[in-house]
């Protein structure tokens, strides 16, 4: 099976290098890349120009991930029928990702991302935003050559800019949470900033992946109900993975970051909430680990991590994020309008759900 996953992958890195080159216009003579991207003659703009936008992105691309989003994307499309339809709209859902790495970053004042120095860090603060908001945009220039119909090329760019709406709000309770300690946001409200700020781009590929495999003439009652109910099911896979991700910063630590960075960085996350939420009087303790912490001391970020393991709350949230995966993977396993033969997709879908569930996460950007 793993051979089956690894032949995906290669047509999703492929379509994503095509998209961002690690060198435009590598000859010095113009490039069909740097016309179509940004609508210059042969030659009008040197390479090195180019590189200092795309260079930053392109480095934190090839450190690596998990790509499970396009992944999801392309087998969803798989199990409806449609192929690999869905590949060439990769980008949609793995730029803006890239993307919001590098914003969430420098938002946080984070030192390192997969492994390295992170973006800011590496080229500026500058340079970082600038990279990072082209890479939204650069998503989009994949719809035009997709083979599809004028209708759903429409419908790719209302539902990635709804997508983007949705995960910048999300973003903003996060940033908005963290900033004041004294705010403490009920369980339901994290849940809506998770299903905001990690469910949406899910939701888009699962969207993606259905819009890509159905023919033009499917009933549009039916369409609507695979929209809804996948890209519904989708989003909580993203939910559940924000909260194993939570868990998994507060116990192993991610590959690629320091553990207990959440600490530092004052995040809300399902493990502290639900802790404060049991112990009211400990919050001006927590308040104290979380300062202390951005302040370099880790021992307190260490205290306060024993505190979350010993009263079972770790334990409680990283349950509640694979209920979350689980649900999930009993809708895709049972997907209306599935096409005949494609069981052997059908079962790599919910073998990527099983891992995306915890039992083998290597990194925190997936």
């Amino acid at each position: 099976m793993d051979r089956e996953y690894t032949q995906r992958l290669e047509k999703i890195e492929a379509v994503l290098h095509a998209w961002l080159p690690e060198n435009p216009d590598p000859a010095g003579a113009g490039d069909p890349w740097m016309t179509q991207i940004f609508g210059c003659g042969e030659g009008a703009l040197p390479s090195e120009w180019v590189k200092v936008l795309t260079q930053p992105g392109w480095d934190l691309f090839q450190r690596g991930g998990k790509r499970w989003r396009p992944l999801l994307m392309t087998l969803v499309c798989e199990v409806l029928g449609g192929g690999d339809r869905a590949v060439p709209l990769t980008p949609l859902v793995e730029f803006p990702h890239t993307a919001s790495l590098i914003h969430d970053d420098i938002e946080d004042n984070a030192d390192e991302r997969r492994g390295e120095p992170a973006i800011h860090i590496r080229y500026g603060t500058d340079t970082a935003i600038n990279t990072g908001a082209f890479l939204y945009f650069l998503a989009l220039t994949c719809i035009d050559p997709w083979n599809g119909s004028a209708e759903r090329k429409n419908q790719a760019f209302t539902f990635w800019g709804a997508a983007m709406r949705r995960l910048h709000l999300g973003q903003a309770m996060d940033i908005n949470w963290h900033r004041d300690f004294s705010s403490l946001p009920s369980l339901e409200a994290y849940d809506r900033m998770c299903r905001l700020k990690t469910g949406s781009l899910a939701r888009l590929a699962a969207v993606l992946g259905v819009l890509a495999a159905l023919p033009e003439d499917t009933l549009p009652e039916h369409e609507a109900f695979l929209f809804n109910a996948l890209g519904k099911a989708a989003e909580n896979v993203g939910v559940g993975f924000q909260i194993l991700d939570d868990v998994k910063n507060l116990t192993t630590g991610n590959p690629g970051k320091k553990r207990g960075d959440d600490v530092v960085e004052g995040k809300k996350s399902l493990p502290i909430l639900l802790y404060l939420y049991r112990h009211a009087d400990r919050q001006e303790w927590v308040s104290r680990c979380f300062s202390a912490a951005r302040q370099g001391n880790t021992s307190e970020a260490e205290e306060l991590i024993e505190a979350l393991s010993a009263s079972g709350v770790l334990t409680e949230a990283a349950e509640r994020g694979r209920s979350l995966i689980r649900e999930a993977r009993e809708v895709f396993a049972h997907i209306p309008g599935a096409a005949q033969g494609y069981g052997g997709s059908a079962a790599l879908l919910g073998g990527l759900l099983d891992f995306i569930s915890g039992t083998s996460f290597n990194d925190k950007e997936g």
